[in-house]
C-alpha cells in the first residue's frame, strides 16, 4: 500500500493511509490475530457476519425496487483550497 506525501503534509498522508487500511480491513484482521479465537467464537462471528451481509443485500434490493427510501446522502462542505 502506498500513499504520497504532498507538500510535506504528513498528517494528511497519515489520514489517507488510515482510511485505506480501514477500507481494506487491515485493522480488523490485526485485532483478530492478536489473540486466539475459539472455534465456537469464530462460528458465532462468521454467522453474525453472514446475517449482516444478507440483511444489507436485502435492504439494497428493496431500495432498488423502490419499496424502501434510499438513505439520505451526507453533505460535506469543504473550504476552498488555497491557490484555487
Amino acid at each position: 500500500m502506498q500513499v504520497l506525501v504532498r507538500e510535506n503534509n504528513v498528517d494528511q498522508a497519515l489520514r489517507v493511509l488510515k482510511k485505506k487500511m480501514q477500507r481494506e480491513g487491515i485493522f480488523r484482521e490485526m485485532k483478530a490475530r492478536q489473540a486466539y479465537e475459539k472455534p465456537s467464537e469464530k462460528r458465532a462471528r462468521e454467522k453474525a457476519e453472514a446475517i449482516r451481509r444478507t440483511r444489507k443485500a436485502a435492504r439494497k434490493q428493496l431500495q432498488r425496487e423502490g419499496l424502501l427510501p434510499a438513505p439520505k446522502k451526507k453533505v460535506i462542505e469543504r473550504a476552498p483550497r488555497p491557490g484555487s
